[in-house]
Order: structure tokens, then sequence, then C-alpha cells
């Protein structure tokens, strides 16, 4: 097999050279929700963590971040509320129903069972018709599970629309001396309030909403700055997005998009220097398809002379491993961030790998930024 589509900076590589072979004590980590991006990621590790990361790695950004491998990455907690998927070893848990997404690989049993949390407003009215709560138990006291776990840091893969299970597991986070990290579109880490908690705390946070690797807002973000860039005018765009995993049969429930509309509008709506008339956000729910999302991005605007331009774009992904690469870099951002003692908004990481940052740059800055914060050249 040959690897060569990651090439490392030469203080990467430097810094890499210094610390390979350095017995890391791993990354503990816990999730909140045990769907398909917890899957993905899950399996991600299982997959990478065996293959030599000392080299350029097909699908990662960065194979070593700062002295991190991605095997160094370690699942030891998990919550849910799924009758099918509490009380199991997390390498059953993520490949039980309705967990539809890509399969990377088989993963060994990690003798951490999925514990029941609360159920709040985790469960919309779509997603009752296929996922049966357990209500054999009681919630755990996750704080206390945090603890005993030894997790550094939680990552909330949450239903879009869990604004009060999220809110619960931040201050879970806060309670047990964990850092947080918001995959999900609800506004955490980007609120000042909060931030400043976990900065009281001498917590990282991070997020939120965690953007794909090849995913529709970052092709949307990089085709409006290269058309400003350009010197054309940007009239109208939309971008509207269709799937099949449970994530887009929550969204069928108006209500709990609110906060998703707002990040991924915001997203593409910073770049541009003036108002323009824009749409974003998921349009339907096709079960067939699975884990697939197919995206639609359409922008209209002026070039020289007034003439007229017309981009329409059609993007065909597998939805959850495309935001698990990007959430490897996170973790590890994280691990960084808790070893130099880094508290608060991490708002490099956050503007380069989430959609709805506490500060929001241009892709090219977002990504020095992140360079600059791995090398130690900014404190946050």
């Amino acid at each position: 097999m040959s690897f060569n589509l990651y090439k490392p900076t030469e203080s990467s590589v430097d810094r890499n050279r210094t610390n390979i072979g350095e017995k890391n004590m791993g990354i503990k980590v816990a999730v909140s929700g045990v769907g398909n991006c917890a899957s993905s990621i899950i399996q991600g590790v299982e997959y990478y963590g065996k293959l030599d990361t000392t080299e350029s790695i097909p699908g990662i950004m960065r194979p070593v971040l700062d002295k991190y491998t991605i095997g160094d990455i370690e699942f030891v907690a998990a919550f849910d509320v799924n009758r099918d998927k509490v009380g199991k070893d997390l390498a059953d848990a993520i490949f039980a129903e309705p967990n539809n997404t890509w399969k990377i690989s088989d993963v060994a049993p990690k003798g951490v069972v999925v514990q029941k949390g609360p159920v709040l407003d985790g469960i919309g009215k779509e997603l009752k018709n296929k996922i049966i709560v357990d209500d054999g138990q009681k919630p755990v006291d996750v704080a206390q599970v945090l603890r005993d776990s030894g997790a550094e840091m939680l990552i909330n893969y949450l239903p879009v629309g869990s604004k009060e299970a999220t809110i619960f597991y931040t201050e879970q986070c806060l309670e047990a001396g964990c850092a947080f990290v918001n995959a999900i579109p609800e506004f955490i880490a980007s609120e000042e309030s909060w931030s400043n908690r976990f900065k009281e705390k001498g917590l990282p946070i991070a997020g939120d909403d965690i953007k794909s690797q090849i995913g529709a807002t970052i092709i949307h973000r990089v085709l409006a700055d290269l058309i400003l860039k350009r010197g054309a005018i940007i009239d109208e765009s939309y971008q509207l997005n269709i799937g099949g995993n449970t994530d887009f049969l929550n969204m069928l429930e108006s209500e709990r998009l609110t906060s998703k509309r707002i990040s991924k509008t915001e997203a593409v709506t910073s770049l541009i220097p003036y108002k323009v008339p824009i749409r974003v956000g998921p349009s339907d729910y096709v079960e067939f398809l699975g884990d697939q999302k197919i995206c639609y991005i359409n922008i209209g605007g002026r070039k020289f002379g007034n003439a007229p331009f017309k981009i329409d774009l059609k993007l065909s992904v597998e939805d959850s491993p495309d935001s698990a690469g990007v959430m490897i870099d996170v973790i590890r951002s994280v691990k960084i961030a808790l070893d130099r003692g880094i508290s608060g908004p991490l708002e490099s990481i956050s503007s380069y790998f989430f959609k709805h940052p506490p500060k929001q740059f241009p892709d090219s800055v977002c990504y020095n930024k992140v360079e600059d914060f791995i090398s130690g050249k900014l404190d946050r």
C-alpha cells in the first residue's frame, strides 16, 4: 500500500521525530450519543490506529498531531438511551440499528459498556418511530461516570435539536472536570457565558457543529471565497441537502432545525461582506439513501461587465465518516490544550473544524491558526 496524500511541513516532521517513540498515556474520550458519527470515529480509530502513522495516510489530514497519533485515542465511556445500545459493549453498540453508516473496520471489544443517559429532549417526534428508549433502568450519574472512567473530554453527538440534553451534558463536564467538544448545532462553545464557565474551571471547550472533511459547508465556503477573491459578485445562493440516516429523519421536525439553519447559513454568509439572499439547510429524508448525503449547491452572480454566471454543483458523500476524520484532529487538539493548561474557548481549532465557532475566519486563515496552535505560537 502506498501512502502519498499528505506532506507534513518541515516543522511538523521535526516535532514528530522528537516525539515519536515517546510513550503516550492515551487520550481518554467519552461520547454522548452512540449514533452513526460515533460509530464512524470509533471504527476509524480502530482501523487507522493499526497503521504506521509516521507515514502519510490517505483520508487523514494529520497522521501525527504534535506527539499524538490516531492510535492514542481511547474511548472510555459512552451514553445513550436506545434499548438496543444501552448495556452493550461499545464495540457492539456502534453497529446496532438504526445505525447504518459505511463500515470501515471490525472493532474489538472495548470493555466499555454503553450507559443510560437522560432522555430529556434528545428523542424527537420522528425518532420515536425508530428508537425504543430503554426504560429498564434509571439514568446513571454522568459526572461520576466521567470521573471514574478518567475521561479527559466528552464529545457531544446527540441528535440535532437536543438543547436541554446538550446543556445537561455540558453541566456534567463542568462538574466532572472534563473538556467538552460540541459536535452538534446547539450553541455552547460559541456562547460567551458557557465559554467563561469552562475558563473559570480551567477546562478547554471546542465547537459548535462539526464541519465535514469534504462536505457541503466547506465546499460552499470555498466557492464563495473564490468568487469574491476573483472580484465577482454573489447575488444569490442556496444549499439543499437530503439523506437517509436518522439525522435527516430527525430533522423532518422543523422545530428542531432553528440552530442548524443558523449554523450552516452563518458559515457561508460570514465570508460575504454584503447581504445576499441565501437558503441553506436540510431539505428531506430519503430512507433508501442510508448514510449517503446528497447536496445541491447553487450560486448565481455577476462578473466583469455585469455578465451573469451560474454554478450548479452536486455532492454525494457518506455522511458520518465525513466528520469523523475531522473529529480525530479535534480530539488531539483538545488534548494539546489540556497538556498546556489552556482553558476556555479554543478559537483557532473551533474556527477551522466547526461551522459555528466563537469567531469566524476564512478557511485559509483558520488553517494557519490551527498550525500555529499546534506549534505553540497561539495559545488558543
